[in-house]
């Protein structure tokens, strides 16, 4: 299969992320301005582990990101 090229939209906490090429997760969490750590990443509705962050996000994927908080 041939990796998707070109836009590609995405739905990222419940509001639309259009990117101008196909990402992975790192690179989506960049593209936002979020760090790659103290973060979990759900991709339609399944924890994506950090040690497969490197496989692309499909297109039209519904991602949840959740940070660490720190208080009480």
């Amino acid at each position: 299969m041939t990796p998707t090229r070109g836009p590609v939209e995405l739905t990222v906490n419940g509001e639309t992320v259009r990117l101008e090429e196909p990402t992975d997760v790192a690179g989506l969490l960049a593209h936002l301005g979020l760090p790659d750590c103290g973060v979990a990443v759900a991709i339609d509705g399944i924890v994506r582990p950090q040690s497969r962050w490197s496989e692309p996000v499909s297109p039209y994927a519904v991602v949840d990101v959740l940070t660490a908080v720190q208080g009480g």
